[in-house]
């Protein structure tokens, strides 16, 4: 053979001999790097919108994202939440004070870290309501006790920081008083002992009073009944213990003198020998002892029950379960209690002369986002397989397993058993590479990327990886999937949805009414229907209450028909074709309550020109601003805007929009901007809208250059009996982000 010398390792390569890296590899290499682009991507983008400094949410903790609740009714068995009494706080533009009404971020703003607050209880003294709870901090990743105060009834509460804290986790904050002194004594099994603190100066400092059990107790409870105190707790470290937490009794003279254990601990609470562990405070109404119980700790489901104890003695123990009807939330994550809540406090409130409660809750369940991980890691290795397959499809990737890794050997030679043993072992890990050696054989160059179909294959591949990237980054990073209200200085609030349709949109108005009930703002829907036969209840699915008012007549202006039923400072009028997410309602509120005598809508329109023309949203972005909002997405004051629209004053101007049938909203626009010399229109972007009529016959404006020649005409006709509308508003111009 003709043999070359040999180049030295300095001399270049000849071009021929250059080593070419096949071009299939490039498209596995793409395939990948188009793979991870997405995920970056995907995680860069985050929130659609930025969130304002007071509406920030808390860390994320596996436990889940529990908060609490305030509740009153006129028996401890029929207690609503505090919307339901329209009780109002002007301080945090709040109209009415809706839950949650402690969160772990009005915690972390008082300046302590937390990630969520969960098992309240309450303390009545001097004119105060207290609250109590588990606050577990995300820098430790322990629960401490915090402490907040109510001065109007549950209404407001000023958070007071973490009130005690030691070095092991602390929860279940049940605090009494006894003799004239305060006590807490919380939870502390993780130490291994049942200890009982006194207040030094309540609510804020606290110290050891005595220990008095030395057994890891959760969830106990102390009660005077019957002139001897009870504790009733859980033992879950013993053997056998159940999950659900067998009861366990132990009686005394004194909170503080010995205690005597019950004849028959562990107790079952149920005929069946089932039990429930404490979910609260016991309490006495019309002469009996009740218990709250939880079950399974509240994984999922609203799992708080009642149970009236019948016997309690030092022989005996016997309770039996009774009906408890609480209101469970239908709106899913979007609601602050939507998966579970396994804790209630009920206290008598002499002020108001009605119960009190607080209830935890939590809008996940169990281990939520364990579960988003897992899955999310899923997707991201099953990407990971196809970019392999691909590779190996079209020849980029060959992979073979050398057989040499199976020969058997052994280096105890004597041991006759153990080396027939790794000898069949070496043999079937041998049998099963070579098939995957013949598969790989098989698979190899599949497609030929060079042909038009080989092309076709590798992009809808590529597609899918990038497909299931995605679906693996919002699974990691997207967050739990809830639309959570936005609150101002702590505070929650709820609007009524006002739409205005007629039988030939009942399509529409059924999947409007669906969608918008689970906003978690949302308290009622008021359906205008100004014409044909109306719907019935069973027709509409809906998660909030859905009141149908039928109209005598056809006309636009019942859109602003005063309604003596709505119970809500803010209404939305909103057209039954628009369909937005349900954030993009709650950051529209916020900026209501944030400036209450406006209009605050999501379709900006810039009228100007001599006469006044009408114009599209297009253009007053080319012109920089806006001086009109559409009250078909709008929130306004209901009381402050209907009034305005059946004012003396405006009677002409209804007139005109009966006569057009259109411009009932240039017409509130022209009544704000008349009662102001101030910006009365606010604008929300919203993240995304679909305009349904696009895809019916039956919206009157259809035909776009008709329908703005109409308010044209409304422009110069409203212009000359109300006088000119504002200065056109900016974008940009309010600092929130959201109306750029």
């Amino acid at each position: 053979p003709h043999l070359q010398p040999p180049m030295s390792s300095s001399s270049p390569r000849p071009a021929t001999q250059r080593r070419r890296l096949h071009p299939a590899a490039y498209l596995s290499a793409a395939a990948t790097l188009l793979a991870l682009v997405a995920a970056a991507f995907s995680r860069a983008l985050g929130p659609r919108f930025p969130s304002p400094p007071d509406a920030r949410r808390c860390r994320p903790d596996p436990d889940g994202s529990w908060s609490a609740g305030v509740f009153l009714g006129d028996s401890p068995f029929a207690l609503k939440p505090i919307e339901h009494w329209g009780i109002s706080a002007d301080a945090g533009a709040a109209w009415p004070v809706a839950n949650p009404a402690v969160t772990c971020a009005d915690v972390a703003q008082s300046g302590s870290p937390s990630s969520f607050v969960a098992s309240p209880f309450l303390f009545l003294q001097g004119g105060g309501i207290y609250m109590f709870f588990e606050t577990k901090n995300p820098v430790t990743s322990q629960g401490d006790i915090a402490a907040a105060v109510s001065k109007d009834a549950g209404a407001t509460w000023q958070q007071l920081g973490v009130v005690l804290d030691e070095e092991w986790h602390l929860s279940y904050p049940y605090v009494f008083s006894y003799n004239s002194k305060v006590y807490m004594m919380p939870e502390s099994s993780k130490n291994g002992d049942l200890r009982l603190y006194r207040a030094l100066d309540f609510p804020l400092k606290w110290t050891l009073e005595k220990v008095l059990l030395e057994k890891p107790l959760v969830d106990s409870v102390i009660i005077n009944f019957r002139g001897s105190y009870w504790l009733i707790g859980s033992d879950l470290s013993s053997y056998g213990a159940k999950q659900n937490g067998e009861l366990s009794i132990w009686y005394s003279s004194s909170p503080l003198a010995p205690w005597n254990p019950h004849r028959h601990n562990t107790i079952g609470s149920m005929d069946n020998g089932s039990s429930f562990r404490n979910g609260g405070r016991p309490f006495v109404y019309d002469g009996d002892l009740y218990r709250i119980g939880k079950q399974s700790g509240g994984v999922s489901g609203h799992s708080i029950k009642v149970f009236r104890v019948e016997i309690l003695t030092a022989n005996e123990y016997k309770e039996i379960e009774v009906p408890f009807v609480f209101d469970k939330p239908r709106k899913g994550r979007n609601a602050w209690n939507g998966a579970r809540s396994h804790h209630l406090d009920v206290q008598w409130l002499p002020s108001s002369q009605l119960w009190i409660g607080v209830m935890d809750g939590d809008r996940v369940s169990s281990n939520d986002s364990v579960h988003r991980l897992t899955i999310g890691y899923m997707f991201y290795g099953v990407t990971l397989l196809l970019v392999l397959l691909l590779g190996g499809l079209i020849g980029a990737i060959r992979c073979t397993i050398p057989l040499r890794w199976c020969v058997p050997h052994t280096e105890k030679r004597d041991d006759f058993f153990h080396s027939k043993q790794q000898f069949f072992l070496k043999y079937k890990l041998s049998s099963l590479f070579s098939s995957l050696n013949k598969l790989g054989s098989l698979l190899g160059g599949r497609i030929n990327y060079r042909t038009w179909k080989g092309r076709v294959y590798v992009v809808l591949v590529i597609l899918v990886l990038i497909f299931l990237t995605c679906l693996g980054t919002h699974c990691i990073y997207g967050g739990n999937g809830a639309e959570e209200p936005y609150p101002i200085k702590g505070r929650y609030s709820q609007f009524t949805l006002l739409t205005m349709t007629y039988d030939a949109r009942l399509w529409n108005l059924k999947m409007f009414v669906e969608h918008y009930s689970k906003c978690a703002s949302v308290r009622e829907i008021v359906v205008i229907w100004n014409k044909g036969r109306p719907p019935v209840q069973n027709e509409l699915k809906s998660a909030v209450p859905v009141r149908v008012r039928v109209e005598d007549k056809n006309t636009l202006n019942n859109r602003f028909n005063m309604d003596e039923k709505i119970k809500t400072r803010a209404v939305m009028e909103l057209d039954d074709d628009i369909m937005m997410p349900c954030d993009d309602l709650e950051r529209g509120f916020k900026v209501w309550r944030e400036h209450p005598d406006r209009i605050v809508g999501y379709y900006p329109r810039l009228a100007e020109g001599t006469p006044l023309e009408y114009r599209n949203e297009r253009y007053a972005r080319q012109q920089g601003g806006y001086n009109m909002v559409l009250t078909g997405a709008a929130f306004m004051d209901h009381g402050l805007a209907f009034e305005r629209y059946w004012s003396k004053k405006a009677e002409v101007g209804r007139k005109m929009v009966d006569s057009f049938f259109n411009c009932e909203d240039v017409l509130l626009n022209f009544l704000f901007a008349n009662a102001s010399s101030m910006s009365t229109v606010e604008y929300v972007k919203p993240a995304w809208a679909i305009d349904m009529s696009k895809f019916s016959g039956v919206a009157i404006s259809r035909n776009t250059q008709a329908h703005y020649h109409v308010r044209s005409k409304c422009l110069a006709k409203f212009s000359e009996v109300y006088g000119n509308l504002t200065a056109k508003r900016l974008f940009s111009s309010r600092g929130d982000g959201w109306d750029v």
